[in-house]
């Protein structure tokens, strides 16, 4: 039976709930059929698609009424001039919030990793009221695990909070929220989970994010596999709600949900609806 103070964790973070989505040709048409202005809609960046992909899809989400967060992916960037040329491009169509990870692509041109980025965010004179940056709670497959949770340190001074990449162990997640808060970096966090997803296509996408360690944990608790196979695929109910005694506190400092939702928008949305219907009885 879940406790009452599990439940109401669980509904906090569920009604502040963002949803990641993919640049497609179709994106747009699947949020405005699916998902209230009330959504948060943070789109990504990838090497293939460039930069302009996730700049034009964020502003015409803005345009119907949403608040976006563009990723800007540091390495995809080339100079201090052209983040300067994003910043106002990004501005003057009312987007007040980016995300900034490393990215994936080799560097474009003169930023190596976030930091760099940014730091000439700060000497642009912080133009985005909210800039996120990314926490690993497992493993990363370029990066040391030590050398994450510095970055999120030295990071603290030009970042407003910290997303939290993919995981499917709660026990992870608990850990890493106590070892970060233990380092003193008191940035609000937003958990990161999957909605609905085939198996499949999770997994495979999983491997390719730094969330190696995850398909380990899958392979070991093959009633998770089951549900991942089940109609509607995985949906974190369980997941979250193992996680909810860590988050509760209000040190934890844990202000809601990514959700990736590898464009199952609809099946997103329906998921978090209904399971806010049920845990308010």
């Amino acid at each position: 039976m879940r406790n009452k103070t599990s439940a109401a964790t669980m509904i906090r973070l569920l009604e502040q709930a963002r949803y990641e989505v993919l640049p497609t040709a179709i994106t747009e048409d699947k949020i405005l059929e699916h998902v209230p202005r009330d959504r948060v809609i943070t789109v990504t960046a990838s090497p293939s698609k460039g930069l302009a992909a996730t700049f034009d899809l964020a502003e015409r989400l803005t345009g119907h009424g949403y608040q976006v967060v563009p990723h800007l992916a540091a390495r995809m960037v080339t100079s201090r001039s052209e983040l300067a040329e994003i910043c106002e491009r990004l501005t003057g169509k009312g987007i007040t919030r980016v995300f900034v990870p490393g990215g994936d692509a080799e560097p474009a041109g003169d930023y190596a990793d976030a930091l760099s980025l940014l730091e000439d965010l700060t000497a642009l004179g912080r133009p985005f009221a909210q800039v996120g940056i990314t926490g690993y709670p497992e493993s990363h497959p370029t990066i040391n695990d030590d050398l994450t949770v510095q970055a999120m340190w030295d990071k603290r001074r030009y970042a407003t909070h910290v997303v939290s990449n993919l995981t499917f162990d709660p026990t992870v997640i608990r850990g890493w929220v106590q070892r970060m808060r233990g380092r003193g970096i008191t940035m609000p966090l937003l958990l990161g989970l999957p909605g609905p997803v085939e198996r499949t296509k999770l997994l495979g996408m999983a491997t390719k994010i730094g969330v190696g360690e995850s398909t380990r944990f899958l392979a070991k608790n093959k009633g998770l596999f089951a549900r991942l196979a089940a109609p509607g695929g995985f949906t974190g109910e369980r997941f979250l709600e193992q996680c909810a005694p860590a988050l509760a506190p209000p040190e934890a400092l844990v202000e809601g949900l990514h959700v990736f939702t590898f464009n199952q928008i609809a099946e997103t949305e329906t998921w978090r609806t209904d399971l806010l219907a049920r845990l308010r009885g």
